[in-house]
């Protein structure tokens, strides 16, 4: 109990030690290429420097979905004379459509009971069950 006592007066003399400095940037001479802050901003210019955009800007915003890459292609097409994409078709195939696994890509022989999603083995199942099954999504 004693050396207890002697340990917090010990922390309180330090504490009150520490309180009682001057203050050491009280003799700083203050200079004219210091920012000052608490101007007013309407103060300072009203220019800014214009924004540079790069190419992913103009990709984003001029984007054109599926059917205007297809129109533009068909326009295309007529003036240069040539197949466009519309006018490509091919034979019905004679096998059956493959299915492939919505988490890895392989061939999915197994699909999810509850959405249908097909996958290729247990451990994309158990991938596909954490992140992907649209019965947790509804």
């Amino acid at each position: 109990m004693k050396l207890l006592k002697r340990r917090h007066r010990k922390v309180m003399e330090l504490l009150e030690s520490d309180n009682y400095h001057d203050d050491p940037h009280a003799d700083l001479v203050m200079s004219k290429k210091i920012p000052k802050f608490d101007d007013n901003l309407e103060h300072r210019s009203t220019r800014t420097k214009k924004k540079e955009r790069t190419a992913e800007y103009y990709q984003i915003k001029y984007r054109k979905n599926f059917q205007q890459l297809v129109d533009e292609d068909r326009s295309e097409a007529e003036t240069n004379k040539r197949v466009s994409y519309m006018d490509i078709q091919c034979e019905e195939s004679l096998m059956p459509p493959r299915h492939f696994c919505a988490v890895c890509g392989f061939l999915g022989q197994y699909s999810c009971l509850s959405c249908g999603t097909r996958f290729c083995s247990i451990r994309c199942m158990d991938t596909h069950a954490d992140t992907r099954c649209l019965k947790w999504a509804a």
